[in-house]
């Protein structure tokens, strides 16, 4: 879930009154016309007194922020977080995997890197697991999220990994699968250019 303000934005001959959101890879813009701008097409981000203005190949866009929200979104637009970030996941962090085997050899190449400790979880969750990472493609594999739940503890997190735009398996599948586990949802992040990921926890008062 990205960060929404009201703002005026000019681009080319446009300007027009709005909402800006900026996402984890892309700022968009609905008012009288529509700007969806990736930040990998983005030259150049400055501030300029109250205005965020990128440059990009087709022209420049000015967003009337406030200086002090124009700035923190320059800074995420130009240093975007990494998705081992977005996820939390650090040095020496217990991840479980389910769902993955062989798939995704870059995101499991970048969990490496992190020097996090990587288990499968064929015969259960491993003692003290810190986050399970559930790769799903199809609304009858969040039949697993049930299970999963009842073998979690503590503050242990559930990342459940999907499809975006699809409707064979869509965001209120997910949702609904993790509130029906008794779980609850505290963050959604892009995981990559085609899913996403939700994270469920076990709400406080049941740990």
């Amino acid at each position: 879930m990205g960060s929404e303000v009201k703002c005026r934005v000019r681009s080319g001959k446009q300007e027009s009154d709005g909402k800006a959101l900026l996402e984890t890879s892309e700022i968009i813009f609905r008012g009288d016309f529509r700007l969806k701008i990736p930040f990998t097409t983005i030259l150049s981000a400055k501030v300029v007194g109250d205005e965020l203005q990128l440059e990009t190949a087709a022209g420049v866009a000015i967003f009337e922020l406030g200086a002090s929200t124009a700035e923190k979104w320059r800074e995420k637009i130009l240093h975007p977080k990494t998705r081992i970030e977005k996820l939390g996941i650090k040095p020496g962090t217990r991840v479980s995997l389910i769902g993955f085997e062989d798939q995704d050899e870059e995101f499991l190449k970048e969990l490496q890197k992190t020097e996090a400790v990587m288990t499968a979880a064929k015969n259960g969750l491993p003692k003290e697991c810190h986050c399970i990472l559930l790769r799903t493609d199809t609304k009858q594999q969040l039949a697993q999220v049930a299970k999963i739940a009842r073998k979690m503890l503590g503050a242990v997190a559930l990342w459940i990994i999907y499809p975006k735009g699809q409707k064979h398996i869509t965001e209120g599948d997910v949702f609904a699968a993790g509130h029906k586990a008794g779980l609850t949802d505290i963050k959604v992040v892009g995981f990559s250019a085609t899913q996403t990921a939700l994270k469920f926890v076990i709400p406080v008062k049941k740990r």
